[in-house]
């Protein structure tokens, strides 16, 4: 499952390109969180997808 960080990069002010990179830097990390979720989750019998309100078909709805 996915990890609660408290440690990324605000978003707040900065000049352009640093904004481009924390941007960047937190769509790779969100990509990836999702990813390992998707894993996981795949990793799942159906029986207990269903206990948590899923069915193997939305797995790949995950999204970040």
């Amino acid at each position: 499952m996915a990890v609660y960080e408290t440690n990324r990069l605000s978003s707040g002010t900065g000049t352009a390109p640093g904004r481009f990179f924390r941007n960047t830097i937190e769509a790779v990390r969100a990509w990836n969180d999702a990813r390992v979720t998707r894993k996981e989750l795949s990793r799942l019998s159906d029986r207990e997808l269903d206990d948590i309100g899923l069915a193997r078909g939305d797995i790949n709805r995950i999204r970040t």
